[in-house]
Order: C-alpha cells, then structure tokens, then sequence
C-alpha cells in the first residue's frame, strides 16, 4: 500500500498521542514528584501540573504544601488532572499529617485527588532504635485509621535509614515492623549516598517497593544530586528489573533536587533519558 504525502503526515501527527496512550516503554506509569518543580509551582500552581502533563508524565505526586488546601481546590486540581488523563497514585506528608488532628483532612484531600498513598516523607534522625520503631507504631496506627477509606500509608527513606544504629539500619525496623500494606517507596539517589544497595533492597523486600523516586546521585562531590537521570551511579538497568520482578512496583516517579537547567527543562530532559534507558 502506498502513502500519498498527506496521509503520511496525518500518520505522522497521529503517533506521538498513540505512543504515549499506549505507553511507548511500559505498562507501567512515570510520573514527577513536584517538589521537582517546587519554585514553579509557587508562581503558578495549576499552569506548573498542566505543563507537567503536557510534558508526558502520566502521574504525579503532590508534596507536603497541599496539606494546607481546601477541598474545593483539591476538586479543582483534580479536575485539571482528569482532564489531562493524568492519575496521581500518591502524596508526601510530613509526620503529623499522620495525627489524630490532621489525618482526617489529609485522608479527605487524598480521596478527592483519587490517591492509593499517603507517604511520610521525612523523618528527622533518632537518637536509638526505639525512636525507629515508635514511627513503626504510628504507621500501624495509621494503616488501621485509613483502611475503612481504602488508603494505605506509605514511607519514604532519605539517607539516614541506612545509617546503621546500634548495628541496625533503620530502614530494615521500619520495614520489619510494619504491616505488609504499607509501601516502602524506595528513593534510589539516597540509598545510594548512603552506600546502600538498591537492588539488594527491592529483592529483600518482595511486594513493598510499590513506587520508587528515580532520583540519580553522583559520587562526584561537584554533581551529587545536581546530575540528570542517567548521568549518575544509578544503575538503572538492574533497578527497574528487581522492581518489576520481585518489587511490585506499581508506577515511578522522577525527582529533581536541581540541575543546570531549569526546574522544567529539567523534568523534560529526564523523562526522556528514563524513555531511552527504560526502554
């Protein structure tokens, strides 16, 4: 069958949206943690999430900043991202989002945006192992207190869960003394600062590693966390395997702490390089 000019550029025209509907690596939805594009959306919320979506990423992941909206403008962004076909899986939250006080609320925000996660983001470094096991406590207790809505909790590691205490990781009580449901959302470049293993984890960890932050670190003192995705010691290959096979990784998340570009630039160069390399 031959092609006349025309209809091989309607074809051509055609094809990105059929790629990216179709997903063009995976079955498997990458998205932004928007702390990426912090400063952005301090100048404009919605136009900063529309441009995410207009990018590519299929999902995206809200920080600890929309604790504080109300729900009609959780019903607005929520709208914004339907009618870009975009999903936000989960969100980041600070610690006492998890009280008694604030839970509520969040659970509420979580529902209108069509979350499956509420994350504890951070936690500040314990003295001792039983500092650890009390954030174990509250995790359990808050599994318990969103399980009639059908949330789940979640924990996000930073650098200091790896970080032996007494001659235990802190990560590895969190992770044996929590309940199956709750996600260990594996952040990859600070595992790796750490000189913890990635892989090593995802495979002592079956079914928990549901979401992963594709955060890319250098041991390169002048780039650290300033590199792209790909450009530092991640090795990524390794890592999308373990999550895939034996992680039950659910969707990914790109995160930026910076880099030479600009907070969006940034984004776009690095969904592509995770296209390229997740391919």
């Amino acid at each position: 069958m031959s092609l006349t000019r025309r209809s091989f550029l309607a074809l051509s025209a055609a094809l990105p949206g059929a790629l990216k509907a179709h997903g063009s690596t995976s079955s498997i939805p990458v998205g932004l943690e928007l702390y990426s594009v912090r400063e952005s959306l301090k100048k404009d919320l919605q136009g900063t999430v529309r441009a995410v979506g207009q990018l590519g990423y299929q999902c995206v992941e809200f920080y600890d900043p929309y604790f504080q909206w109300t729900e009609a403008q959780a019903k607005e962004m929520r709208k914004l991202l339907d009618d870009m076909g975009v999903r936000c899986y989960s969100t980041h939250n600070d610690g006492d989002f998890f009280e008694p006080d604030k839970i509520n609320h969040a659970r509420d925000l979580n529902l209108i945006l069509g979350t499956k996660y509420m994350v504890w983001a951070y936690s500040e470094p314990k003295g001792n192992l039983d500092g650890w096991k009390a954030i174990a406590d509250k995790l359990n207790a808050a599994a318990d207190a969103l399980a009639p809505s059908g949330l789940k909790p979640g924990y996000h590691n930073h650098d200091a869960e790896w970080k032996p205490v007494d001659g235990v990781r802190p990560m590895e009580i969190l992770a044996k003394n929590t309940k199956p449901a709750i996600m260990l959302q594996l952040d990859v470049g600070t595992c790796l600062e750490a000189g913890a293993d990635p892989v090593a984890w995802i495979r002592q960890n079956p079914g928990r590693i549901r979401s992963l932050h594709l955060k890319d670190w250098s041991s390169d003192p002048a780039k650290a966390y300033k590199v792209l995705f790909g450009e530092g010691d991640a090795k990524w290959k390794e890592i999308f395997a373990a999550a895939e096979s034996v992680g039950g990784v659910e969707y990914y998340l790109i995160e930026q702490e910076g880099s030479r570009f600009n907070e969006l630039e940034t984004a776009r160069r690095c969904l592509r390089s995770y296209r390229a390399t997740h391919a």
